[in-house]
């Protein structure tokens, strides 16, 4: 994960405060701010070799992000110095310096959050839809949609802002936290480095949750479909030990454009087997009343972190927004993120709804679990979406290596380096298998995932980021709405964190006992 050098290495805590002589010759002094190595003088956008010389620098090897194409990562080799309260550059347009090769139209942009957002999420709605009823789960995921939604717009808005501020063309999820922490209060200026660490931490987490969770799905699936055709049926353990397998040959690919076809099929194999799946689910729906319109209270941060999990991009949007061709079409209104997240709301929205109301209490971990057994076309189901989540686990594999390994490769000697890469990947994965042996429960796992890493990284760090990047301009706004919205959102945040572990520990502890939290509840 994201390691520093020397003295910042220590990542448990902030360094000493200065004392009250060192604080107010620190007034004086400029502050650190995270800037890329572009000519600020010209604003032509190109690589400039040389920086004044009265301005402090030194290259950044802690800058440990995945490139931007891949993850919310840095792509800011240098810091330098500026003077700390600059007012936000109107005449400066960071979108006009931005040099991408390839540039994505919003229309390419729209299509990326679609694929981004539709994985194995939708298909864990209905069992969120379990832990909530009917009607308060159809209401609920609107609400938590645009919450998740309305965070996006507060991380990329305050990226802008940090942008014309300090004259920066692009920046990353952890750019924006380190160089707000920068901006903000003084008290919040020491631990800037800390809180890069942090954004680092749950995205690596995150990532490698999902990537157990997936090879939980694939396991799930791929029993169900090969339990009708043995004699002797296995468990869901020795199957998740048996998919490994190839995943560690595979993981082993380095090269991101070697992994362009698994994506390409993944995609094509994940849309036809929704669709399939959803034409079984609108086969033969019951009335709506047979259903609970709202289940048991203790319930919902099932509800919480599965739909958060399923809805929440917020590792993506940086980079998604740093490789558009027009970058300002990606936030307002009409705009490519209210769009694209509405379309993508109101499709987690009717599997969860339909789903719940075909299968009611039966509803399991993912929904094509429900399929019938015996039916071939709903095998072939299960196993397409099988495949597609296996050939997307390399994908979503390659971001946390790539953030741990930047990390760590500076402390590595050169000619050791390779087999220390592949040694890490085949780590990584095996310790992927390792907790998804240990905990093969769908519904818990998906909801630990979001109600921590998620809720995190979609809500709490978001709006701390606002407070810091608005503390002195332009302001909280008039009575200080900005600041109570966003302890608003922040404490919903912690309460979805704190309660999501809870019952989620719970979860699998019923689970292991053969029971359900709330299985009164039909």
């Amino acid at each position: 994960m994201a390691m520093r050098n020397g003295a910042a290495a220590g990542v448990g805590g902030p360094p000493p405060a200065p004392s009250s002589g060192m604080r107010t010759a620190n007034m004086l002094r400029k502050i650190p701010t995270v800037a890329a190595s572009y000519d600020n003088e010209t604003h032509t956008g190109s690589r400039s070799s040389a920086i004044n010389s009265s301005q402090p620098k030194f290259l950044r090897p802690d800058m440990v992000d995945v490139p931007a194409q891949q993850a919310a990562g840095s792509t800011l080799p240098l810091v330098l110095t500026r003077k700390k309260g600059d007012e936000e550059d109107v005449n400066y347009n960071p979108f006009e310096h931005r040099k991408v090769e390839h540039p994505t139209s919003d229309i390419e942009t729209f299509v990326h959050l679609l694929k981004g957002s539709l994985g194995s999420g939708i298909l864990a709605m209905p069992m969120a839809f379990l832990n909530a009823g009917l009607w308060f789960g159809l209401i609920a995921t609107f609400a938590v949609g645009t919450l998740c939604t309305y965070c996006v717009h507060i991380l990329v808005k305050c990226a802008h802002i940090l942008c014309r501020r300090r004259k920066i063309p692009m920046m990353g999820f952890a750019d924006v936290a380190e160089q707000a922490f920068l901006d903000g209060p003084p008290g919040l200026n020491r631990w800037s480095r800390f809180i890069r660490f942090m954004v680092n931490v749950f995205l690596v987490i995150d990532l490698i949750g999902c990537c157990c969770i997936y090879l939980v799905f694939v396991g799930t699936n791929v029993k169900a479909v090969l339990d009708e055709y043995m004699e002797e049926a296995l468990s869901v353990r020795l199957w998740i030990v048996i998919i490994t397998i190839p995943l560690l040959v595979m993981c082993l690919i380095r090269n991101l454009k070697f992994l362009t076809p698994f994506s390409m099929i993944a995609n094509i194999l994940m849309f036809v087997g929704i669709v399939i799946t959803f034409v079984y689910i609108l086969d033969g729906l019951p009335a709506p009343d047979t259903r609970n319109s709202v289940v048991n209270v203790v319930q919902w941060p099932l509800f919480f972190g599965t739909v958060i999990f399923a809805l929440e991009g917020i590792g993506v949007v940086m980079s998604l927004e740093n490789d558009m061709k027009n970058p300002n079409h990606f936030i307002g209104c009409p705009s490519v993120l209210n769009f694209g997240m509405g379309v993508v709301i109101s499709m987690y929205t009717l599997v969860g709804f339909f789903g719940y109301l075909k299968y009611g209490k039966d509803t399991q971990g993912s929904v094509t679990l429900n399929l019938p057994a015996e039916d071939k076309l709903a095998q072939s189901v299960k196993l397409m979406i099988a495949l597609a989540i296996f050939f997307t686990f390399t994908l979503q594999f390659y971001v946390p290596v790539s953030i741990i390994w930047k990390g760590i490769s500076h402390k590595i000697s050169e000619e050791k380096k390779n087999i220390s890469e592949y040694a890490l990947r085949i780590a990584l994965v095996v310790l992927c298998c390792g907790i998804a042996v240990a905990l093969p429960n769908l519904g818990p796992f998906i909801s630990l995932i979001g109600a921590v890493c998620l809720s995190t990284l979609g809500m709490i760090i978001p709006s701390i980021i606002e407070l810091a990047v608005y503390h002195e301009d332009p302001g909280y706004g008039r009575y200080q709405w900005r600041l109570w919205k966003d302890i608003g959102l922040i404490m919903f945040g912690i309460v979805g964190f704190v309660t999501g572990l809870y019952v989620s520990i719970l979860e699998f502890h019923a689970e292991f006992s053969g029971k359900h939290i709330g299985e009164d509840a039909t």
